[in-house]
C-alpha cells in the first residue's frame, strides 16, 4: 500500500498527462502517451483535439499535421469521439464485436438488414462519402427525442463505426467522411484474446492517468476506472483507495513545473469529482447555461501551474477580427506576481500559436 501527498498524487496525475515542463516530441507519441484526445468541436478558442495537442507539444503542433496523420499515414484514427493511436485498434477489436450495447439499437439494425447491406455496397463503390451523399433506404426509421430522431443514414454510419464494419476515413469542412473499415484500418495487427485486450488496456489508461479509483461512474465509450491493474495507494485528506501507475510513482522525483491552458474536455479535467478530490479544484463547462448563469464564461479554460489549477480563462477566438478576445482571467485566489506573469506568457503564445492578436487582456 502506498501511502501519498496530495501534492505526489497531483504531480503523478499532471505527469502522467504529459503537463509538466518534459513535453513529448510529437503528435502520435503524445496521442499513444494519452491513448485518447477528445474530438469535440467546439471551437469558441480552437476545436479540443487541437487545444490538447498544442497544451502538449506547443509551437511544433500544426492541425494539418494531425490531418495527415489520420487521413494519409493512417498511424491515427477515430472512434468513439476521440483520436487514438492506430496501434491501440486491437484493444478495441473485442468490444466493437459486442457493439452497440443497446438492444433497441441491435433490434434496430436487425430490422435495416437491407438499408445495412446498401450503404456498405454505396460506401464499397464510392467512399469515403459523407452521410449527405448516401441515400436513405431503411425499411424502419430512427426513433429518438434527439437530434438524430429520423436521420437514418448518419445513425447508421454511427452504428457501424461502433461495429468496426466502418471508418471514419478523414473530416473536412463538409464534415466526417466514412469509408469501409478493410480501407482504413490495417490489416496485418496480431490479434488478441478479450482477457489480454482488456487488461492492456486498463493498463494503458492507469499510466495516462498516473492515478485513478479502481471502480467509478460508468462511462458510455472510454472508462474512467481502471480495475485491479496498477498498485493500491491511499491519498491523504481523500476518502478510499486508488490505483497508481508504478512506472509513474517511480519517477515522480523527475517532476518539473509549467503553466498551461487546458481544454475543458482535456482529460485531466475530465472527471469531475477526482479533480475535486486530488486538486481541490471546482470546474464546469458552462456552453450549455445561459448567459446570465455562467460565473466562468461560455468556454472557460483551466489554468494549471506547476501541480495546482489556480483560475479559469474565459477567451474567445474572433477570426475575423483576428483577435483572441480575453473576457476575464478568473483567479481562484489572487495570483502571485510570478503566477499572474507565466499566465499571461500562456495566453499570448497561445494567441500567436492561433496567429491571432490578443486584446483585453487584464486581470479579473
Amino acid at each position: 500500500m502506498h501511502h501519498l501527498t496530495r501534492e505526489d498524487a497531483r504531480r503523478l496525475a499532471v505527469r502522467a498527462q504529459l503537463l509538466s515542463a518534459e513535453r513529448p516530441n510529437g503528435i502520435v507519441e503524445t496521442i499513444d502517451a494519452l491513448t485518447i484526445v477528445c474530438i469535440e468541436p467546439t471551437a469558441a478558442v480552437a476545436p479540443s483535439a487541437d487545444l490538447i495537442l498544442w497544451s502538449r507539444l506547443g509551437w511544433p503542433y500544426r492541425p494539418a499535421d494531425l490531418t495527415r496523420l489520420v487521413e494519409v499515414d493512417r498511424a491515427v484514427f477515430e472512434w468513439g469521439g476521440f483520436y487514438r493511436a492506430m496501434t491501440d485498434l486491437p484493444l478495441l477489436r473485442h468490444e466493437m464485436a459486442a457493439r452497440p450495447s443497446s438492444a433497441a439499437a441491435r433490434d434496430w439494425l436487425v430490422a435495416n438488414d437491407r438499408f445495412r447491406r446498401d450503404v456498405l455496397d454505396r460506401l464499397r463503390a464510392d467512399g469515403p462519402l459523407r452521410p449527405t451523399e448516401i441515400a436513405d433506404t431503411s425499411q424502419v426509421p430512427w426513433r429518438s427525442s434527439g437530434w438524430t430522431n429520423d436521420r437514418n443514414v448518419l445513425q447508421l454510419l454511427e452504428l457501424l463505426v461502433l461495429r468496426g464494419d466502418v471508418a471514419i476515413a478523414g473530416r473536412d469542412a463538409g464534415g466526417r467522411r466514412f469509408d469501409l473499415s478493410e480501407r482504413v484500418y490495417p490489416s496485418d495487427q496480431e490479434a488478441m484474446s478479450a482477457t489480454d485486450a482488456a487488461r492492456e488496456r486498463s493498463e494503458r489508461r492507469l499510466a495516462s492517468l498516473g492515478i485513478a479509483r479502481g471502480k467509478s461512474i460508468t462511462q458510455p465509450i472510454e472508462p474512467i476506472d481502471v480495475g485491479t491493474v496498477g498498485e493500491e495507494a491511499v491519498v491523504e485528506g481523500a476518502a478510499g483507495t486508488w490505483r497508481v501507475d508504478p512506472a509513474g510513482l517511480a519517477e515522480l522525483d523527475l517532476f518539473t513545473p509549467r503553466t498551461a491552458l487546458l481544454s475543458p474536455h482535456d482529460r485531466l479535467v475530465f472527471d469531475r469529482a477526482r479533480l475535486e478530490e486530488l486538486f481541490g479544484y471546482e470546474y464546469v463547462l458552462e456552453m450549455y447555461k445561459p448567459a446570465a448563469k455562467r460565473r466562468w464564461g461560455y468556454f472557460a479554460l483551466p489554468i494549471l501551474r506547476g501541480d495546482r489549477f489556480i483560475g479559469k480563462l474565459d477567451a474567445k477566438a474572433d477570426r475575423k477580427a483576428g483577435l483572441l478576445r480575453v473576457n476575464a482571467v478568473h483567479e481562484d485566489e489572487t495570483f502571485a506576481e510570478d503566477a499572474a506573469a507565466d499566465v499571461e506568457a500562456e495566453i499570448r503564445d497561445l494567441a500567436q500559436w492561433l496567429g491571432l492578436e490578443v486584446t483585453g487582456l487584464a486581470r479579473a
